[in-house]
């Protein structure tokens, strides 16, 4: 197994050479398997518990803990980084990153630690994305141990093994330009256009920041269109490849409601649902300001000016193939923003709903829709064939989605009873969401009373 990190050519500005600290009684919960393939990576169960515990280096290479700055919730920190996680290799120009694995120069006084509870969620997640094409981080492993953490208790601590092209984050630029070091920040930029833009010349720094609002703004119309609420989007938070990073207190919105907030730390509602595309913006600007040296500040504007209309033009697609909409009618916002109120007024669930205009019977939605179902059938007469609108239905709108109560019982079942299988489950079910996988229909239910109030925070 060949590793390498490119990162480290950047030089010792830009990373610490750190340690992992191993963990007691560490056991692999799950692999990602076809993860595993597509790296190539031969190594058994024991071998891979080695290397994503951090007991044994990857193919013989350091780990490294990257710093970055950020805005965390609107206000500047002037140093962050990789405070609980490291690069330990790379494969196949993808990074292996420990989420976890100790302390580094960047812990700001923190244990490095990530607990089982908020490492469930994290390795979930990365799959649920995958299966609904949310561009993301990926993740390879999940290990528990039973070395123990506090955050509101005490806790067992874990790691995930998250994979991606690059790591790299908006931060990374924000550190170096606050400093004035503008040949750091030319040298990422260099490097990043090297390693991580397709048809980019050296030097296109103007490209580097157009592809940044391009992959930012798919990413985010992505998000919106399936619901997913991120709950930290700080600026150390944001990739550089327009990947979802750093799952916390995310959710996905189950009752409609624009301004949902899934962060209960939030006590603003600055990263809540309706807010994701007016905060990547912001985010972006942040971006800009960092690039500066390397770009004028009138192609910078003209550049974030595309930001709302890649956007727009994403989401509308998207939306668009979610109500079976091939064709194009004037009246179709309309009509699409009237479901979505109605939604909101009803208290209606989102996905569900959504899977429930497949059969367009009007009393599985209940009689206040009855006037919208007309309208829609109407509307669906002028399609040529209704079959494919049907079918384009069923590849955008998940029968399944990661609810906050499922993974809250696999969470139980780990914690309390050591058990795994709610896990697996849940990673075939979310790897393929769109199916109808027999016998797993109950997965797709509303939340019951018991779940309906559960609070994530940052450290979930």
């Amino acid at each position: 197994m060949q590793s390498s990190l490119k990162f480290k050519d950047l030089g010792s500005d830009f990373f610490a050479q750190v340690s992992t600290q191993k963990l007691e009684n560490t056991s692999l919960i799950h692999i990602n398997e076809s993860l595993k393939k597509e790296l190539s990576i031969k190594a058994n169960e024991i071998e891979l518990l080695s290397i994503c515990s951090g007991e044994k280096p990857l193919a013989n290479e350091s780990p490294i803990s990257t710093v970055y700055a950020g805005h965390q919730f609107g206000y500047f920190v002037p140093q962050l980084g990789d405070g609980r996680s490291c690069l330990i290799g790379e494969i196949d120009g993808l990074e292996l990153s420990l989420k976890g694995a100790g302390t580094s120069p960047f812990s700001r006084g923190a244990d490095g630690r990530a607990v089982l509870r908020s490492s469930i969620r994290e390795y979930l997640c990365s799959i649920a994305m995958q299966g609904l094409n949310i561009p993301t981080t990926r993740a390879l492993a999940l290990v528990n141990s039973t070395s123990q953490v506090y955050r509101e208790h005490v806790e067992n601590a874990a790691i995930v093994t998250r994979v991606a092209e690059s790591h790299i984050r908006f931060g990374h630029f924000e550190y170096f330009a606050s400093k004035g070091q503008n040949e750091n920040v030319k040298k990422l930029a260099d490097f990043v256009i090297k390693h991580h833009m397709v048809g980019l010349e050296q030097g296109d720094y103007l490209g580097l920041f157009k592809q940044v609002i391009e992959s930012t703004s798919i990413m985010i119309a992505r998000w919106q269109a399936q619901g997913f609420s991120h709950g930290v989007m700080n600026t150390d938070n944001m990739s550089i490849l327009g990947l979802t990073i750093d799952y916390g207190p995310f959710s996905f919105m189950e009752t409609y409601d624009p301004a949902f907030i899934c962060n209960h730390s939030d006590t603003q509602g600055r990263y809540s649902f309706e807010r994701q595309p007016s905060v990547a913006l912001w985010n972006l600007q942040r971006l800009a300001s960092a690039l500066e040296s390397l770009i004028q500040e009138e192609q910078l504007k003209d550049a974030l000016s595309t930001y709302e209309k890649i956007l727009v033009k994403e989401y509308s697609y998207l939306m668009r193939s979610k109500f079976g909409l091939i064709r194009q009618d004037k009246g179709d916002n309309a009509l699409i923003n009237n479901f979505l109120e109605l939604l909101y007024t009803q208290k209606k669930d989102y996905h569900r709903s959504m899977r429930m205009l497949l059969n367009q019977n009007e009393n599985l939605l209940g009689d206040n829709f009855k006037s919208w179902l007309k309208d829609y059938k109407k509307r669906m007469n002028k399609e040529e064939n209704l079959t494919q609108s049907l079918n384009l239905m069923k590849q955008f709108n998940p029968k399944y989605i990661l609810r906050n109560y499922l993974a809250e019982v696999a969470i139980r079942e780990a914690e309390d009873l050591q058990k795994y299988e709610e896990i697996d489950i849940l990673f075939r079910l979310l790897e393929k969401p769109f199916d109808n996988h027999l016998n797993y229909e109950s997965y797709d239910s509303e939340p019951p009373d018991w779940a309906k109030n559960l609070e994530l925070s940052c450290s979930s």
